[in-house]
C-alpha cells in the first residue's frame, strides 16, 4: 500500500518526507486554503519539488471547457502533479479526455461503487472513495473500498483505489486487508500508525533494565 499525506502544509509534508514512508501527496481547495499559500501553482510546484511521488492538485472549475484548461495548466506545473476533477458528469467527460492527451487524473468525491465504475471507464489514475465522510452519514465507507476493489478486480482496471477521508489508524488496516492501492491520510494518524501501549511499556522497560545494568557493571 502506497501512503500519501492529505494536506497542502509545506512542514508537514517536509515532516512525513523524511520519516521515509511517504509516497505521495493530495491536496484540495479546503487545504490550501489552511495553508495560506500565496500562490497556489508556486505552491504546488513547491509541494512536487519535496516529494518524488504523485501530487493531486485540483480544478476548481466545474463545467467541461474550465476543468480541462486548468488541467492541462495543472499538469504542465512539474511531472509530478496528477489532476483531481470532481466525480460530476462534465468532469468524467475531462477525465476521458485528459487522461486521452496523458494527463493523469485523480478522480475525486466518490460516495458510490457506481461512481467508482464509470471513473474507472473512463480512464481515471486513481479513484478517491471517501471513507470518513460515508462513516459520518452512518454509512459504511470501508464497504465501499471492498465493492470498489472487488468491481476492479473483475474488470482488470487499471484505476487504483486512493482511500480518502481517512480518520484513524483502523480504517487503514482496514483498507490494507481489502487491498487498497493507497490511503492519504493527515500527518497525525501517520503517526498514530506507530502508537501501541506495549512498545512504550516495552522499551521503558528494556531502558530500566540497561540502566539498572550498567549501574551493576560500574559498581
Amino acid at each position: 500500500m502506497k501512503f500519501f499525506v492529505d494536506t497542502a502544509d509545506l512542514d508537514e509534508i517536509r515532516e512525513a518526507n523524511e520519516m521515509g514512508v511517504l509516497d505521495g501527496v493530495t491536496t484540495n481547495p479546503s487545504l490550501m486554503k489552511e495553508a495560506g499559500g500565496a500562490d497556489f501553482h508556486e505552491h504546488i510546484y513547491k509541494i512536487c519539488e519535496m516529494v518524488d511521488g504523485d501530487v493531486s492538485a485540483e480544478v476548481t472549475a466545474t463545467d467541461y471547457a474550465g476543468i480541462m484548461a486548468e488541467g492541462r495548466t495543472l499538469a504542465k506545473i512539474h511531472d509530478n502533479v496528477v489532476v483531481k476533477v470532481p466525480l460530476i458528469l462534465d468532469g468524467i467527460k475531462a477525465i476521458k479526455s485528459l487522461t486521452s492527451e496523458g494527463i493523469r487524473v485523480n478522480c475525486t468525491l466518490c460516495f458510490s461503487p457506481t461512481q467508482a465504475l464509470i471513473a474507472a471507464k473512463a480512464g481515471a489514475t486513481y479513484i478517491s472513495p471517501f471513507i470518513g465522510r460515508l462513516d459520518d452519514i452512518s454509512s459504511d465507507g470501508l464497504e465501499l473500498i471492498q465493492q470498489i476493489v472487488t468491481i476492479y478486480s473483475n474488470y482488470g482496471y487499471n484505476t487504483e483505489v486512493l482511500a480518502a477521508s481517512i480518520r484513524h489508524p483502523m480504517h487503514i488496516a482496514a483498507c490494507a486487508q481489502i487491498g487498497a492501492d493507497v490511503a492519504t491520510m493527515p500527518l497525525s494518524v501517520i503517526k498514530k500508525l506507530l502508537n501501541h501501549p506495549l512498545t512504550d511499556n516495552g522499551l521503558a522497560k528494556f531502558l530500566a533494565d540497561w540502566e539498572a545494568y550498567q549501574k551493576t557493571v560500574n559498581a
